[in-house]
């Protein structure tokens, strides 16, 4: 009776207290039960009774666990939350995670869960806390509860846990759920850290959770019905105190939120298949960088997920198939699951047992396959890959001296089964025993790749690893990396001297194999920062270079490949050698090999250099070896075979502003460096679009040369300077020429720009502001104003006056024409022959390259003007008036040649040269009546009335000197030596009916005898364009055959011949006057007192005769 009273007091007490006072109460009992020791907790729990009368206190153990059940058992029946439970199970299970007296958290589910309501209850919100509560701690500590529940076996085998054990299968359905919020929370927990994911505490107890309840779903199904759990409960005292009357309609409620419940475990299984792939992915990612054999493990898990998912996941669902798919699924996944884990206690107390598991296997498989037992069509193959893949994972899980005591056991039984399977065709199977070879060889498991100094192991291996490139098989293919990783990192260099033995074998399995490991080590080599020595790689070169030659295609076009990813200075100086003095049949092959160095290195100014400091040390061994002594018999050195390939290289040249500044600087620095100014003129179109950059160093050059001392250069001129000093001079001479040379190979489109700063500088404005005096008024730092410095001051080399001056021929009419003629004024004035042979050169330059654009220029009627008081002035052969007048002359010439040229052939400067004549007053109205041509007939002829406007502009018409008349025959003569195809005819058609009317009333013995030279001139270089005129022309030859000047008679015996010699439709037109000739001819040959026109004319008729 008074323990009746008692007990409906607490329940009054119970019922009565408020909802604060009740969460103060479960937190003291969750204290003071998570605080016992797991022994006196379980054995409280066990002599727990319904009908025991509980005297003991509030803070008593007793009294705690029947104040758990009754919260626990009230909160299921309402439907409540459980967080006051479980948060603080789970927050122990956390701080006690790697305890050994953390079995609290186990003891007390396992009470609870010993009932099949408070199962439920407590099992579905632990399973929905996860994803109610955003909390990382709280899912850090979830995972780790979840993780002992699911292996309760491994830590709590020393106590009776019915209730886990009988609902374990109900507890692992229900927690799978959370499976997809697990897979969310182990793809977002990765830290980025040098280019490589690692994974965060969380993500580590998520992923290695995750892994345990799929091993879970793959285990056998226990027995755990409701009824069977009655049945125990009904059978077990302690657990008599929760099987009170239970509400139905509660118990249908949770079963119908919990549908999941009722599926198999096959299927629950391989709906969580995409999860597993989103899982296996993430592992990988974490284990590339510490664990590279382990990550080969993954990849293969991460393929074989997702093949089985391509597979089955789009047939039917029939019964067959759904047992199939997962009996594969689990029967693999109960080991990959178990091996995959981040963090396990338990591994080192059963790799051995694994170990020889998969040992076993591979062993047991291979073997049925040798001696043709083998079930399936395959010889197990499938079964062998998984085998290795699970090595690969067990093995790449150990690291440092872990892997060294695994391998002092088992390193010879793992090498000796695994060197069958490189055998194997399937890829799969060779490329991981290759993997687990390195771990095997090298001992090394992480991705330092840190040179091995203990050989022993690799040095035992690598002479049954070389046996197997005598073949060429997947054996062959699989040892190749591992022999060239070998190679890499041995210092002895034996194996690399076997390899290169097969590399020159006469078989070509041999060779393949071996260049397949030489290809391997210079990838190693490249992608490493191990480098090997200097002598070594120079060995692999010369071997390399030898497979050029190869009689195997497959290896030369290979060679070709490889040689651009070896350090150009071991193969390029030898390459460019093949390409200069190799024999016919061996060049093409070391021409290609060349190009693709260059091309592979193409943005390396250096390798460039090195290419032409190798042609240039062969040309000087050329120079200095003229028998032979550096030369091999017989070769055929030609530097141009190699710089043949430059425009074709040059094509695939990205960037020339990181190319153009060295090689220029190159320059500057050899500038008596013939080849870098062959080379470089190969890529003028280049260089003209990084102009700027080129003039402005070529500027800087200029700038920084010192001048010549007038003494000192007077000496070196009369050659009477030491010799120590001669050549200090020679190498001055270099270094001035060198920057011109490089304005030399610009395209002549750089000049046009008028508007460039670092071509024109000042002088762009110039021609319309100043009339030109003394050159030295061109002080700018601009290309121009340099190259009429070099080109009209004094005391300069004569070579680099000469192309200086030639330069400044390209410079822009406006710039140029009206400083030339400045200049030429004064030096005509003060007779400076060097300056004005200087204006000559230009101004020839400037007709040649631009033609009709000169031409037309206001400022030539004052050349011309100029010119003609230099041909004016009294001259002997070979003094310097001579060179001036031939410079005048064929100045002139070139006038007449660009008045004759084609139309289309130059720009139309229309527009400048009209502004041009504006500034320029009445001289420009003399443009239109200027013609060149017919001023150089009318100055000859001396007949200045004949020709309509044949007058220069303001000259008074006097009689031209006969010297003067000369020159102007000269002029002809050279125009018919220059004229281009297209003028040729209106040459002809402008100068031969003059000449031909002028010579028969000519007084002047000389100036007939000219007439008939440029006559000569003109049958021998227009060809058929005189052939209107070669009648006309062979009667005054016959004519001009009896005169009483030596000089007329030699000039139309010369016009016969060149007449005879014409072609066939001009010999047809003189054939009826041949007779004649014949017979003046024959008098001649006998009477003429010149004994040279006796000889001439004795020729042309015995070849009259003859024909």
């Amino acid at each position: 009776m008074e323990r009746r009273e008692e007990k409906e007091q607490k329940q009054l007490i119970w019922k009565s207290e408020p909802e604060s006072m009740v969460s103060v109460t479960i937190g003291r009992t969750m204290a003071t039960v998570l605080a016992a020791r797991p022994k006196k907790l379980h054995h409280s729990i066990s002599r727990l009774s319904p009908d025991s009368s509980i005297k003991s206190s509030l803070d008593s153990l007793d009294y705690s666990l029947w104040f758990l059940h009754k919260y626990v058992r009230d909160a299921a029946q309402r439907d409540g939350n459980l967080d006051e439970i479980l948060v603080p199970i789970i927050q122990h299970s956390l701080k006690y995670k790697d305890s050994k007296h953390d079995n609290q958290p186990m003891i007390l589910l396992n009470w609870l869960f010993q009932d099949e309501f408070l199962f439920q209850a407590v099992a579905m919100n632990l399973a929905n806390i996860i994803t109610r509560k955003d909390d990382r701690y709280i899912a850090f500590g979830w995972c780790t509860l979840v993780r002992g529940l699911m292996e309760y076996e491994k830590v709590m085998d020393q106590y009776l846990f019915n209730g886990i054990k009988e609902k374990y299968s109900a507890l692992l359905k229900t927690v799978c759920t959370c499976i997809p919020h697990l897979s969310c929370i182990a793809r977002k927990g990765s830290i980025l850290q040098d280019k490589f994911e690692l994974p965060s505490r969380l993500s580590v107890a998520a992923a290695d959770c995750l892994l345990t309840l799929t091993e879970g779903l793959t285990k056998k199904p226990m027995l755990s019905s409701r009824t069977k759990s009655l049945k125990s409960s009904e059978s077990n005292p302690p657990v008599s105190l929760l099987a009170s009357s239970i509400d139905e309609r509660k118990i249908s409620a949770v079963h119908k939120s919990s549908e999941v419940l009722n599926m198999g475990m096959e299927d629950l299984f391989w709906d969580y298949l995409q999860d597993l792939i989103y899982l296996v992915e993430r592992l990988l990612a974490w284990s590339r960088k510490s664990r590279p054999l382990h990550a080969k493990g993954l990849e293969q898990v991460l393929k074989w997920l997702q093949e089985i998912q391509v597979h089955y996941g789009g047939l039917q669902e029939e019964a067959q198939i759904l047992k199939t798919r997962a009996l594969l699924l689990s029967s693999c996944w109960k080991h990959y699951g178990m091996l995959l884990h981040l963090e396990d206690k338990n591994f080192n107390k059963q790799y051995k047992e694994l170990l020889d598991q998969y040992l076993s296997g591979i062993q047991y498989y291979t073997n049925n396959h040798v001696e043709g037992h083998a079930e399936s069509k395959d010889g197990g193959i499938e079964t062998r890959k998984f085998f290795i893949n699970c090595l690969c994972l067990l093995l790449g899980r150990f690291d440092g001296k872990q892997l060294e005591c695994v391998l002092l056991d088992y390193g010879k039984q793992i090498s000796h089964v695994l060197l069958s399977q490189l055998h194997c065709n399937d890829e799969d199977v060779i490329d991981g025993v290759v993997h687990i070879f390195k771990v095997i060889i090298f001992k090394t498991n992480n991705s330092s790749g840190s040179t091995v100094t203990d050989t022993n192991q690799m040095d035992s291996m690598v002479p049954l690893l070389l046996h197997l490139l005598d073949e060429r098989d997947a054996a062959a293919r699989a040892v190749v990396k591992l022999i060239a990783e070998y190679c890499s990192i041995s210092t002895d260099g034996h194996c690399l001297e076997e390899v290169l033995k097969r590399l020159d074998s006469g078989n070509a399995i041999k060779r393949r194999n071996a260049f397949d490991v030489i290809s391997e080590l210079v990838q190693i080599s490249k992608d490493s920062s191990h480098k090997a020595h200097h002598s070594t790689w120079q060995v692999i070169a010369n071997h390399l270079l030898g497979c050029l030659e190869d009689e195997e295609t497959a290896i030369q076009e290979q060679t070709h490949n490889l040689l651009p990813l070896i350090d150009p200075s071991f193969v390029l100086p030898a390459l460019v050698h093949l390409v200069c003095l190799s024999e016919e049949k061996a060049r093409p092959a070391a021409s290609e090999a060349l190009f693709r160095v260059l091309k592979h290195h193409n943005q390396k100014p250096e390798v460039i250099c090195m290419m032409l400091d190798s042609l240039r040390n062969l040309s000087q061994d050329q120079a200095d070896a003229e028998a032979g002594v550096c030369i091999g018999k017989g070769s055929n050195f030609d530097c141009n075979r190699v710089l043949r390939l430059i425009p074709e290289w040059s094509k695939t040249v990205q960037d020339w502003n990181t190319l153009i500044g060295p090689l220029i600087d190159k320059m500057f620095a050899e500038p008596s460096n013939a080849t870098i100014v062959r080379f470089l003129s190969y890529i003028n179109e280049q260089l003209a679009e990084a102009a700027d950059v080129v003039l402005s160093r070529v500027v800087f050059q200029m700038k920084g040369q010192k001048g010549i001392d007038e003494d000192f250069f007077s000496r070196w001129e009369t050659k009477t300077c030491p010799s120590d000093d001669s050549m200090r001079m020679q190498q001055s001479l270099f270094e001035r020429l060198c920057p011109l040379l490089i304005v030399r190979l610009l395209p002549l489109r750089v000049f046009n720009d008028l508007n460039s700063s670092v071509v024109y500088g000042q002088l762009r404005n110039a021609p319309f502001m100043h009339e030109y005096g003394d050159v030295s008024v061109t002080v700018d730092d601009s290309v121009v104003a340099f190259l009429v410095n070099r080109a009209f001051s004094k005391f300069k080399f004569e070579d680099a006056r000469k192309l200086a001056a030639e330069l400044c021929g390209r410079i822009h009419p406006q710039v140029l024409l009206p400083l030339v003629c400045s200049q030429l004024e004064h030096a005509t004035e003060s007779r400076d022959i060097l300056k004005i042979i200087a204006c000559l050169f230009s101004v020839c330059t400037s007709l040649v390259v631009r033609g009709k654009e000169s031409l037309v220029h206001p400022f030539i009627l004052q050349i011309w003007r100029t010119i003609k008081v230099i041909l004016l002035w009294p001259s002997s052969d070979a003094d310097q008036v001579s060179k001036a007048q031939h410079g005048c002359i064929d100045c002139l010439a070139l006038m007449t040649c660009a008045e004759l040229q084609a139309p289309e052939s130059f720009e139309d400067c229309t527009s400048w040269r009209r502004n041009i004549a504006g500034k320029k007053g009445n001289r420009g109205n003399a443009i239109t009546e200027f013609c060149a041509l017919r001023n150089v007939i009318s100055q000859l002829i001396n007949d200045e009335s004949d020709i309509s406007g044949s007058k220069l502009p303001y000259e008074n018409c006097e009689p031209v000197p006969v010297p003067f008349r000369l020159c102007m025959a000269n002029v002809l003569i050279s125009a018919c030596q220059k004229i281009s195809d297209y003028g040729k005819e209106p040459l002809a058609k402008t100068i031969l009916p003059c000449l031909i009317d002028s010579v028969e009333v000519e007084t002047q013995p000389e100036i007939r005898a000219a007439f008939i030279q440029v006559m000569f001139s003109a049958v021998y270089h227009l060809k058929l364009a005189v052939l209107p005129y070669s009648c006309d022309l062979l009667k005054l030859s016959l004519k001009f055959l009896g005169k009483r000047s030596e000089q007329e008679r030699m000039a139309a015996a010369k016009l016969m011949a060149s007449l005879m010699a014409s072609e066939d439709p001009i010999l047809e037109s003189i054939s009826h006057g041949l007779v004649e000739a014949r017979s003046v001819l024959s008098d001649i040959a006998l009477n003429d007192p010149s004994f040279d026109i006796q000889q001439l004319c004795k020729k042309l008729a015995t070849c009259i005769t003859s024909t």
